[in-house]
């Protein structure tokens, strides 16, 4: 444990010599505590380097005080490797520049924390990509990759990282630094300094070793196991591959130098379904002799896990069936027609070897995504499973070759049910490497015995099928005591020489690969631990109690995520780790589990944690475990409230719609205050962005329109409908009300209201008030649950007011019966039209011609619902529709409006969605579900935006 008085003169002197971020503050240490692992140790604190000099100095003074340095890149790390009593040094936020392409050469110069999809995003144009293409390859930095030796689906024709590095620039912990690079001509540079001191030792271990290893050193070429010796045996030799598999326990890659190979042209897949495992297993060599570019297992286990979750379960099209386990076979071709062929000759083949299974295929790009978004989200799926008993990494990244597959399958199988449980089965079948997840409980004595006596069965199998313990995971915390079994004392000796030859003081990430301890101390979870529940004002039984679902977090970080999907909105903009999901459950369960004190729930670093959530509920459907920040976040400030109080600020949002109803009774006095110069001084006062102009109120509200519209004159055959007006509609856009009330009617419904409806209670939530929620949630049961159940539904089209119904209600008011019916029963209008009421749609004359909409949906709605249903009933009205794919749009209601919080609302709407409403033709409309997307659309942009609703309206041809 490194000495108390050295941590506080190392954080005066980083603070005196960098402008970078320093962070020794308990949120902090909390936060960079654990990975993806079972593991949980706080370092001695945080560097957020800016710059190569930064970095430089940050490691000068940590040795000067004999402080480990732990280089980290995602924090994804499975093993316990970027866990530590250790300065962290947290790359992926600033150093994540590609500094140079040479297309000529096929390489790329890079910075170490840029992600692995980002890199392939900006060589794209080159026609080139890094091959090594782990499942976590979108939130993966490529520094962790090369210090993992990752690898992933497409190994067998692009190698391990350290086959695709070419040089590097790494910092030693001396402060000292090298460039990396093959010696020609079997010679060492002539370099001086810490360079040259290296490479004389390296030279020295080449010369005296390069017999044992070949002799000795595993034969398994998917290997993430230990030092990656083999690359002392290569001519010419290249030190900087040893960085491969080091973990960073060596030296710090500053910038790296990739090998870049030619992106397929075209792909297909076929997807196998086998009776077992083990016969899927049987099939895999077979199959390779068709020169396949990947072989992918998916278990029964995944498969039925995905089903329960929103966001893949959408995507589970490929297999209607419940199949025990999944073979995904991909082909490349040079032209779709041989990828075709390649693709569609499987099944002949496969029926010529007697090879019983069931064949679908995945030609398009959407098809083939759906099945890689099952396949890459397979840790995730498994770790959604409630309760004590988790798929635990231990024996999770087994590697053997490929032909002694079925009988390791069979052996494994056989030792998991010994320990009276099963096990998820997923991974790269075409390399021998099987990712195998047993279920055990950490928390109890019996639990870390089974997981020790696993890891010892299973490495005896390793070995006796010629392979070894991890395939790319590597071995941190969980594998390394193994090494000096694996490898034997001379080989390990040649590893403690690597080491030494590095890092003489042992301050590169210490206890990994060499001189490590067992793999049970330091857990996450362990028989002392001690958590506690609080009384919370939510339902949390499904998650098996508040902890549960700050528990259901494993690490793995999906929502640490850049240019795709909306999860999560604030971590896009900032690419700060207290901005993610994993950030906040963590905090939460470092509290309810005991490792911070109480005190901690209520505090300001809390509130800072939570800060930026948005609450887009993007977690919900995108993390694969299902963590939901966004209910975290209403209990942790109702909490938080108790402690402090509501502000005044909070108080007038939560309470918008009792606002809204007051000034809407002189809606052009309350116009004029509010755009006054006093009104908006008041408004700054209290915390309201003076950038923002706060809606205006209509002259005549929906109540009041509808109250005097004529009855229409064709009847009303298809039953009665109640519209749930929401505050927006109500005060301030009750066109779009209107339009919704045309669409009804034009369909053949009668429309109704409740007029003594209370606010959905979502401004409430939002702001942690859900006492209050609660009494406008029971009002709304109490009355609208009656119409339900006459059959009359209620519809609503606003998703965040609707979404409450069948979300929030049954978690505020859990076993209430008119809250249950209420949430069954209700419903988006497009959804509504487009299926739940039945094919009434083609009882509507749309008019000719076609409009092209650019559509963005909500962020509740593409979390619970998805966007395909107002997409199907906008081109059902002869609209040209295209998605704009963007996240979140940044205003979340009341977020957006706040002075804090305004530079870093815009930064979320910049990241995709402003530029893609921009570069669209002015005479396109641009169509959203939200009030909250229309704002922020419109105050960026400056287009012009309409409510999907009122696009329908406007495309009924009246003369029908």
């Amino acid at each position: 444990m490194p000495d108390p008085n050295a941590r506080t003169e190392l954080e005066k002197e980083l603070a005196a010599e960098l402008e970078c971020e320093i962070r020794f503050d308990r949120l902090s240490r909390i936060l960079y505590s654990t990975d993806a692992s079972n593991y949980q140790i706080e370092p001695v604190g945080v560097v957020i380097p800016r710059s190569t000099e930064d970095v430089f100095t940050a490691v000068e003074l940590a040795a000067k005080h004999g402080i480990p340095i732990l280089p980290r890149g995602g924090g994804t790390s499975l093993a316990g490797q970027a866990v530590g009593r250790a300065l962290v040094l947290d790359f992926s936020k600033y150093l994540n520049r590609i500094i140079e392409i040479d297309a000529e050469t096929g390489t790329v110069r890079v910075e170490p924390g840029i992600y692995i999809e980002g890199l392939n995003r900006g060589v794209a144009h080159t026609g080139l990509m890094f091959g090594p293409d782990p499942s976590t390859a979108r939130i993966a930095t490529v520094g962790g990759a090369v210090g993992n030796n990752s690898t992933g689906a497409h190994s067998i024709l692009y190698g391990m990282a350290g086959d695709n590095v070419e040089a590097a620039r790494v910092i030693l912990p001396d402060g000292g630094d090298a460039g990396l690079r093959a010696f020609t001509n079997g010679e060492t540079p002539k370099s001086v300094g810490a360079e040259g001191q290296l490479f004389s030792k390296l030279a020295e271990i080449r010369n005296e070793f390069s017999g044992i290893i070949q002799n000795e050193f595993p034969k398994h070429w998917r290997r993430a196991s230990g030092y990656s010796l083999n690359y002392f045996l290569e001519e010419p030799f290249n030190p900087a591959k040893l960085l491969a598999g080091s973990e960073g326990t060596l030296g710090i890659a500053s910038e790296l130098t990739l090998r870049l190979v030619p992106r397929p042209k075209h792909t297909r897949l076929a997807v196998l379904e086998f009776g077992s495992v083990a016969s899927a297993m049987e099939a895999v060599t077979p199959i390779l002799t068709r020169e396949p570019s990947a072989i992918e297992l998916i278990d029964s286990m995944i498969i039925e896990l995905a089903r329960k979750l929103p966001g893949l379960g959408r995507r589970l099209t490929f297999t209607e069936e419940d199949p025990q386990a999944l073979l995904v076979v991909e082909f490349y071709g040079e032209t779709e027609a041989e990828a075709e062929k390649k693709t569609r000759g499987l099944a002949a083949f496969l029926r010529e070897r007697r090879i019983g299974c069931g064949v679908t295929y995945a030609d398009t790009t959407q098809e083939q995504a759906d099945v890689w978004a099952i396949r890459r989200a397979g840790l995730g799926i498994l770790m959604s499973r409630r309760g004590d008993y988790k798929p635990i990494p231990c024996i999770e990244d087994v590697s053997v070759p490929v032909a002694r597959l079925p009988e390791y399958v069979a052996d494994v199988t056989e030792l998991i049910g010994k320990f009276s449980t099963k096990a998820g089965f997923y991974g790269h079948a075409s390399a021998g490497c099987l990712h195998v997840r047993p279920l055990v409980n950490l928390k109890t004595g019996d639990g870390i015995t089974a997981m020790k006596e696993l890891m010892h069965g299973a490495f005896g199998l390793a070995v006796k099928y010629g392979g070894v313990m991890s395939g790319e995971h590597g071995d941190g915390l969980q594998r390394s005591y193994l090494n000096e079994r694996l490898f034997g004392p001379g080989l390990c000796r040649v590893m403690r020489k690597l080491k030494e030859a590095f890092d003489p003081r042992g301050l590169m990430n210490p206890g990994k690969i060499v001189s490590s301890a067992p793999p049970d101390g330091d857990m996450r979870f362990g028989p002392g631990y001690p958590p506690y529940e609080i009384r919370t004002y939510l339902d949390w039984s499904s998650d098996e109690g508040f902890l549960g679902a700050a528990e259901m977090c494993s690490g793995q970080g999906v929502c640490r995520k850049l240019g795709e999907g909306i999860m999560c909105p604030s971590y896009m903009a900032t690419r700060d780790e207290r901005d993610t999901t994993r950030a906040r459950a963590n905090a939460l369960r470092a509290v309810l589990s005991g490792r911070a004190e109480k005190e901690f729930l209520t505090g300001s670093e809390m509130r800072e944690a939570f800060d930026l959530c948005i609450s887009c509920k993007a977690c919900r459907s995108e993390c694969p475990s299902a963590v939901d920040a966004a209910k975290m976040k209403s209990e942790f400030l109702a909490h938080y409230n108790d402690v402090h109080g509501i502000s005044l600020r909070d108080r007038i949002f939560g309470n918008i719609h009792a606002m809204s109803r007051a000034a809407a009774i002189f809606p052009n006095l309350s116009n004029a205050i509010m755009e006054s110069g006093a009104g908006k001084s008041v408004l700054s006062r209290l915390g309201i962005s003076a950038e923002r102009t706060l809606p205006t109120l209509s002259k005549e509200s929906f109540t009041e329109w509808f109250r005097k519209k004529p009855t229409k004159s064709r009847a009303a055959d298809m039953g009665k409908v109640l519209y749930f007006h929401d505050t927006w509609v109500s005060y301030y856009q009750p066109e779009v009300g209107k339009a919704a009330v045309r669409l009804l009617e034009a369909a053949g419904f009668e429309v109704i209201l409740a007029l003594k409806r209370a606010c959905c209670g979502r401004p409430m939530i939002s702001k942690g008030m859900l006492r209050e929620a609660k009494g406008n949630a029971r009002i709304n049961a109490s009355l609208l649950a009656p119409y339900a159940r006459k059959g009359i539904p209620v519809v609503g089209t606003e998703p965040s007011c609707v979404l409450t119904f069948r979300d929030e209600y049954p978690d505020l008011l859990p076993g209430d019966e008119d809250a249950a019916v209420l949430a069954k029963n209700s419903y988006l209008l497009d959804e509504f039209l487009f299926g739940a009421a039945g094919d009434v749609m083609s009882r509507v004359k749309w008019k000719s011609g076609t409009e092209n909409i650019l559509y963005h949906g909500h962020c509740h709605q593409r979390a619970m619902t998805g966007t395909g249903v107002p997409v199907g009933l906008l081109e059902i009205a002869g609209c040209g529709v295209a998605e704009t794919n963007a996240g979140c749009c940044g205003m979340a209601g009341s977020f957006g409006y706040e002075s804090e919080h305004y530079e870093v609302s815009q930064a979320i709407g910049e990241d995709r969605l402003f530029p893609a409403v921009r570069n669209t033709a002015v005479e396109t409309v641009v169509a959203v579900s939200g009030v909250s997307c229309r704002h922020q659309i419109e105050h960026f942009t400056g287009r012009r935006v309409r409510h999907v609703a009122e696009v329908l309206a406007d495309r009924i041809d009246e003369d029908d």
